[in-house]
């Protein structure tokens, strides 16, 4: 684990882009009595460098609960958190030299708002 790498900051639209994509995902690594153990960060930092978007499990007989493993676990592991669910946990960290998934820019704004709703210069017909 370099040092050099630091975590992304995410905004709400990309987050919401990679709870879309990590939703038919399977947990890759899972957490269990020994909670955030020095070869559970290393498991979920070499998950994060292969897959960048890394589902983590987190079992019922760990010591802290998913809310507070969440960010210690991103923060150890220079990674975004995307999502806690129940006793899920999405983490997010781009590759450092190829990185694969593609995150909307920060602020932008797709399309104009809702289909059934006209732009501000539109004008409504009667």
């Amino acid at each position: 684990m370099s040092s050099a790498v630091s975590a992304p900051e995410l905004d709400g639209r990309q987050r919401r882009h990679l709870r879309a994509l990590g939703h038919h995902k399977k947990a890759i690594v899972q957490v269990g009595d020994q909670g955030l153990s020095p070869g559970l960060v290393q498991a979920v930092d070499l998950a994060l460098t292969t897959h960048e978007l890394v589902k983590v499990k987190v079992g019922g007989d760990a010591p802290v609960p998913p809310a507070e493993l969440g960010p210690e676990l991103a923060r150890e592991t220079r990674s975004a958190l995307a999502q806690v669910i129940g006793r899920t946990l999405l983490l997010y960290r781009p590759h450092p030299q190829k990185p694969r998934i593609v995150l909307p820019k920060k602020g932008a704004v797709v399309g104009g708002g809702h289909d059934d709703e006209p732009a501000e210069d539109e004008e409504l017909e009667e």
